[in-house]
């Protein structure tokens, strides 16, 4: 819904449409997501922005019109799982790395079998 009425003209007592502040704060937090998923500290601000999202979308649906920011808060909630992602990745790397270095029996000692 737009805060325009049916004739096209708004009533003079209507709120000026502003921007939500917490859709420009699920944007930064979800491209901090996705700046640092891969580090795996990208977590943390990509939870934040998804549960911030939640109150956001609340919060325009609630205003009926007259609170903007729809476009920042899908790229945010887009980047926050960008950069979860990422960081399913980097886990997911680190794990195929660190069995292939346990994998090659160079990482641990070889002892003698005489040595007690």
């Amino acid at each position: 819904m737009t805060p325009i009425d049916v004739a096209g003209v708004r009533h003079p007592l209507d709120p000026d449409p502003v921007r939500s502040t917490k859709a420009t704060a699920v944007l930064a937090l979800g491209l901090t997501a996705a700046v640092t998923g891969f580090f795996l500290g990208g977590l943390i601000p990509a939870a934040l922005a998804l549960l911030m999202a939640r109150g956001g979308r609340r919060e325009m649906v609630g205003a009926r019109g007259f609170l903007a920011g729809g476009r920042r808060l899908r790229a945010g909630v887009t980047l926050a799982w960008v950069g979860i992602a990422l960081a399913a990745t980097a886990i997911v790397l680190a794990s195929i790395v660190g069995l292939l270095h346990m994998a090659d029996g160079s990482g641990g000692s070889n002892f003698d079998p005489n040595v007690n």
